[in-house]
């Protein structure tokens, strides 16, 4: 007897649908096994049938020992994982005439079984649910530490399961279980609660909280230089705190990208607060930008509209920075292997920080550098141009005065501080209405600051001395603009003005000849 099942397989951040055909019937030949598997199952898909067998058993039920036949296709599709377990199973038990077929075509099957008939979690349940959705089936069935995730999705009925014997009752009778009902706005707004961190923590630094309000505004890379101590990495786990919060469109795709990773919360529908990723320095490439064997994204994916915090920036390996240059511009990274080729958003906002030196004390007003001739040089050169040409704002922290450490008097709130940044935002929102993929200053192209950060006589000439006094490179001419136009637009100014331009040209340190000595 033919049945089909129906799964998933998830490639890059979007999902495809899997039909599992199971024909059983005919004697066993002597010598060989009862069962073909194929269309291109991975070991994890193959193993799974020992699995099954055990999980059939110990539920009460049995595989008979006949020619068993089951296919995945399309069969050109690799499948891996081993979420294929209970569509299998599901699709052997109808095959032989142990449960009833007749809704089984109306549902999407995934989970992984224990020996003991359980389920456990899979990934990528969000992914699933929406190409569920879209190819009009009826529900998902799936294990219940997942439902919540794949909930979100409405006109969808998602059922939470926790054994392959829930799975068969829920076919084997009439009266089905209630769907998991998951009100997504409200969900989505219950979780956005307010943070633990807040800059109101922050003693002094009040440039440097300045220099990262106008990176929120403008969606603005941003990198730190300071020494040990100064406060540099406090301010970057702050930084999320003052940006927009997020949208629900956001908090969808953000979610998507958490789903495929694996790296959701359990029970979590979600994700309503923008990521913060710190990876460590010895992060390889791979692990960075994403890929693999098994492609998945990487961290530069999962802080996607969050933030990616790279501290102590040179101790990164140089290859490692520079596979960054593509996805920070593109905001996307493609993986090309030869059977697949997958694609993964990555719009971040990169927060980076560094000593200026070896030791930490070059250009420290109180203790000496005790870096030798060429020192300091040699450890910026470990930052490539082209990644700094990436990098809008260049903020010098100096060390905190103990006046400001000792003042009682509390600090401006990250709220406070992200109404402005929001407002900022909106003005961004009807410039760029328009345009595609254009959503603050910082993703202007060339042609769009042309057009956008228009100087008056008096700008241009302030500008053209700055670029010629403080020995500016060329490349930090469309950053200085880019970034006066997010301060006009903080001023909720229509025109950039004299002290936007010099504001903004203050931040760019690391374009000055002889900084490094």
């Amino acid at each position: 007897m033919l049945v089909k099942t129906f799964a998933s397989t998830v490639q890059g951040v979007d999902a495809q649908t899997i039909t599992i055909e199971v024909n059983s019937g005919g004697a066993v030949a002597q010598g060989r096994p009862g069962y073909a598997l194929v269309g291109l199952p991975d070991n994890a898909v193959k193993e799974g049938y020992h699995r099954i067998e055990a999980a059939v058993k110990n539920e009460g039920f049995r595989i008979p020992r006949i020619r068993i036949i089951i296919n995945l296709a399309p069969a050109g599709i690799r499948k891996e994982g081993s979420f294929y377990d209970l569509p299998i199973a599901l699709g052997i038990l109808a095959s032989t005439g142990q449960i009833d077929a007749q809704d089984l075509d109306r549902f999407i099957l995934m989970g992984e079984l224990s020996l003991d008939g359980s389920l456990r979690p899979i990934k990528g349940a969000l992914p699933i649910a929406i190409q569920a959705r879209k190819e009009g089936f009826k529900g998902f069935i799936l294990p219940k530490q997942n439902a919540k995730e794949a909930a979100i999705v409405d006109q969808l009925d998602v059922y939470g399961v926790e054994s392959l014997q829930e799975v068969i009752h829920f076919f084997n009778e009439k009266q089905k279980p209630d769907p998991l009902e998951l009100e997504t706005r409200e969900e989505f707004f219950h979780n956005q609660q307010n943070p633990e961190l807040d800059f109101s923590d922050v003693k002094g630094q009040e440039n440097i909280k300045r220099a990262l309000e106008i990176s929120a505004a403008g969606g603005h890379n941003v990198i730190l230089i300071g020494p040990p101590g100064a406060g540099k990495t406090m301010l970057a786990r702050r930084f999320p705190t003052i940006l927009p919060p997020l949208s629900l469109l956001e908090a969808l795709e953000t979610t998507k990208i958490h789903s495929v990773a694996g790296t959701l919360a359990a029970e979590t529908a979600l994700i309503a607060v923008r990521p913060f990723r710190s990876p460590h320095h010895t992060i390889s490439d791979v692990a960075l930008v994403g890929g693999g064997s098994h492609p998945q994204p990487g961290e530069i994916s999962l802080a996607h509209h969050g933030v990616l915090f790279l501290d102590e920036l040179p101790e990164f390996k140089r290859s490692v920075l520079e596979v960054m240059r593509q996805p920070m511009e593109e905001r996307k990274v493609t993986i090309s292997r030869a059977r697949i080729t997958v694609e993964y958003p990555a719009s971040f906002v990169l927060v980076a920080s560094m000593n200026p030196c070896p030791c930490g004390f070059y250009n420290h007003p109180e203790k000496d550098c005790v870096c030798g001739p060429g020192v300091v040089k040699k450890y910026l050169s470990k930052i490539s141009g082209p990644l700094l040409d990436r990098i809008d704002l260049h903020v010098e922290v100096t060390p905190i005065s103990f006046d400001d450490l000792s003042n009682i008097k509390p600090a401006e709130r990250s709220l406070l501080i992200a109404e402005r940044v929001v407002k900022a935002r909106e003005v961004q929102h009807l410039r760029f209405e328009s345009v595609k993929q254009i959503h603050c200053n910082a993703q202007m192209s060339s042609r769009m600051v042309r057009s956008t950060c228009q100087l008056n006589a008096a700008g241009q000439t302030l500008l053209k001395t700055a670029m010629k006094k403080l020995q500016l490179s060329a490349r930090a001419y469309d950053r200085i603009l880019k970034v006066s136009r997010t301060i006009a637009d903080l001023s909720a100014s229509e025109e950039i003005k004299i002290e936007h331009l010099a504001e903004a040209i203050q931040y760019r340190s690391l374009d000055r000849e002889g900084w490094a000595g």
